[in-house]
């Protein structure tokens, strides 16, 4: 384990290492990528949208319409990033197609900016009904979970540690750990410091996914969206102090052959691969 940084906590440090989890038996997380794009053009381009085993969603992008409706009435838990349209498109239209199917509530876990962001503009009887409320207060189809930065939410021995990473608007990303194993997903992102120092202190870290939106031509772009491009990459990537396969995602459509062969030209070293739709990890 890497010794604490200047300004980084024990209490932060036991979060970022599974540290305080308790006894936790070895097993593996199975995750699929529904949707890994950073816009719409095609059947292959799908938003953002990752399922852990069967039952619990990272973001909910228009890669979550391509689960069957039996599929999408097991998920009870969704973790998100942050509320740009790519990562919740598709979330108003699951709880209303399934909420019927299911005796509980779907679980909408995110920073409680996220979460008034989404009560405020999106489930508030203007854009989609409030299912906070529906069909009855007491009775809801869908709860809202507060999550805090660097404390993570155990899921039984599963365990998702929302991080900090700097977006335009309040964003996560977040830490999936089966205890056997980590992966890292940045969301999305621009150069953050912070995410780097809570990478680099994950001793089991497996895979890290993390964004690449523009090529270098359109640098200008990235910074005032806060996202990033090969250059960028690049002197992020060289903050990662931890050996682990990594994986490029939120590539815009009719530019991922571009970005990647820049990508593929800056840090070839790395061996970084481009996020594809179904893929599966387990770790």
């Amino acid at each position: 384990m890497f010794p604490e940084k200047s300004g980084t906590s024990g209490a932060i440090g036991r979060a970022m290492t599974g540290e305080g989890h308790g006894f936790r038996n070895q097993m593996t997380m199975k995750l699929r990528i529904l949707g890994c794009s950073g816009g719409i053009g095609g059947e292959h381009l799908r938003t953002t949208s990752l399922l852990v085993d069967d039952d619990v969603l990272i973001d909910a992008g228009t890669g979550v319409a391509v689960l069957p409706i039996a599929d999408l009435a097991r998920i009870d838990h969704v973790f998100l990033t942050h509320t740009h349209l790519d990562h919740i498109a598709c979330l108003p239209l699951m709880i209303d197609s399934v909420g019927d199917r299911r005796d509980k509530p779907l679980t909408v876990y995110g920073t409680p900016a996220v979460l008034d962001i989404l009560k405020a503009h999106v489930f508030n009887w203007l854009v989609w009904p409030d299912f906070a409320e529906v069909p009855s207060a007491d009775n809801p189809f869908l709860r809202y979970q507060p999550v805090e930065l660097l404390q993570p939410v155990a899921l039984g021995e599963r365990v998702f540690t929302p991080l900090p990473v700097d977006h335009t608007v309040p964003a996560v990303g977040y830490r999936l750990d089966s205890g056997s194993g980590s992966l890292v997903f940045s969301g999305d992102t621009g150069p953050c410091a912070d995410f780097w120092r809570a990478v680099n202190r994950i001793d089991n870290l497996r895979h890290l996914i993390i964004e690449c939106a523009f090529p270098d031509r359109e640098a200008p772009l990235a910074v005032l969206s806060r996202h990033l491009c090969p250059g960028m990459l690049a002197v992020e990537l060289r903050k990662l102090e931890r050996d682990c396969e990594i994986h490029i995602t939120h590539l815009k459509p009719g530019q991922m052959e571009l970005t990647m062969a820049e990508i593929a030209g800056r840090l070839g070293e790395f061996g970084p691969r481009m996020l594809r739709n179904d893929q599966v990890f387990e770790f």
